[in-house]
C-alpha cells in the first residue's frame, strides 16, 4: 500500500503544482477571465485520465488469460519508461517549472480562450495518463485480491491535493527540488518491481521463455501471506521466488538507473562543481501565495 500512496503522491503533486502556478500566475496578473478556459482544460485532462484508467482496468477483463498478461506486461514496460523519464525531467526541471510554465500560459493569454484550455490540458493531461499508466500497472503487480493499493492510491493523491492547496496558501514551504529527488529515488525502486513482474506476465503470455526457471525459493523463510511478506510485496512488488529472467531485469534496471539519478546534476555532462539546492533557486519553483 506504501508504495502505491507514494505513487499518488509524486505523481498528484506534480500535477497539483502545475495547477498552482498557472491559477496563481493569472490570479496575481489580474486575468481572472481566464480561470475558467484554464479549470476547463483541466477537467478534461482529468476525465481523460479516469477514462484511461477505466479502460485499462475493465477493458482487460474481457481478454483470455494469455492476452490478459500479454497486455499486461507490455503496459507494465511502457509504464516503467514513463515515470522513469518522468522523474529525470522533474528533477532537472522542477527548479524551472514555474517560469516555464508562466511563458506557456503567456503564449496562450495572447492566442485566446481555445489556446488556454489546450495549454492547461496538456500540462495537466500528460501527468494525468502517466498516473493512470502506472499506476494501473502497478497496482497490478502488486494486487493481492484486497483494495489496499487503489486506497494507498486515493489517499497519496488526496494528500497532494491538500499539499497543493497549501502552496497556493503560502502556508508550506518545502525544497521541492530535495522532495523531487527522494521520492523519484524510491519510485525507481518501485518501477523495478513493476518492470520484473511485467516481464513474468510475458513468460506467462508464452511471450519470453523461463518461466520455470527459478532463481531462487525462499518462501519457506518468507511467507507471502505474512503480514512483512505483504509488506514486501506491497513497497517492492517482491516474489519469494522469482524467475532468473525477473531477478536479471531487476538488477539490470535498478542499478544503473538508480545511480545515474542519485548523481549529482550535471555529473554526466561534465559540467564541473554543481550548485548546491539554494544557489540554484529550487524554492523559486513554488508558486507564491495569490494576492
Amino acid at each position: 500500500m506504501f508504495a502505491n500512496y507514494l505513487i499518488g503522491l509524486r505523481e498528484g503533486l506534480e500535477a497539483s503544482l502545475v495547477v498552482c502556478i498557472l491559477i496563481a500566475y493569472l490570479v496575481k496578473t489580474d486575468r481572472r477571465d481566464a480561470l475558467r478556459p484554464v479549470w476547463t482544460g483541466i477537467g478534461v485532462a482529468v476525465g481523460l485520465a479516469l477514462a484511461f484508467g477505466c479502460v485499462l482496468e475493465f477493458g482487460s477483463q474481457e481478454l483470455t488469460f494469455e492476452a490478459q498478461e500479454a497486455l499486461g506486461g507490455s503496459l507494465s514496460i511502457i509504464a516503467v519508461v514513463l515515470v522513469t523519464w518522468m522523474v529525470f525531467w522533474m528533477r532537472r526541471t522542477a527548479r524551472h517549472l514555474r517560469s516555464e510554465l508562466h511563458g506557456r500560459l503567456d503564449a496562450a493569454l495572447r492566442m485566446g480562450t481555445g489556446a488556454l484550455v489546450a495549454t492547461a490540458f496538456l500540462a495537466v493531461g500528460r501527468e494525468g495518463l502517466e498516473t493512470a499508466l502506472f499506476v494501473w500497472a502497478s497496482v497490478r503487480a502488486s494486487s493481492d485480491g484486497t483494495q489496499g493499493p487503489l486506497v494507498g492510491v486515493l489517499l497519496g493523491i488526496a494528500t497532494a491535493v491538500v499539499l497543493g492547496w497549501l502552496f497556493y496558501r503560502g502556508a508550506l514551504r518545502i525544497n521541492l527540488s530535495k522532495f523531487f529527488t527522494w521520492t523519484g529515488g524510491m519510485l525507481v525502486v518501485v518501477a523495478a518491481g513493476v518492470l520484473a513482474y511485467g516481464f513474468h506476465d510475458l513468460q506467462e503470455a508464452d511471450f519470453l521463455p523461463g518461466l520455470t526457471d527459478q532463481a531462487f525459493d525462499i518462501s519457506h523463510i518468507v511467507d507471502p501471506s505474512s503480514w512483512y511478506g505483504a509488506l514486501l510485496k506491497g513497497i517492492f512488488n517482491f516474489q519469494p521466488d522469482p524467475t532468473v529472467l525477473q531477478v536479471t531485469v531487476w538488477l539490470l534496471y535498478l542499478i544503473p538507473t538508480l545511480a545515474l539519478f542519485l548523481a549529482p546534476v550535471g555529473f554526466a555532462s561534465g559540467k564541473g562543481k554543481v550548485k548546491g539546492p539554494d544557489e540554484q533557486g529550487s524554492r523559486g519553483s513554488q508558486p507564491s501565495k495569490a494576492q
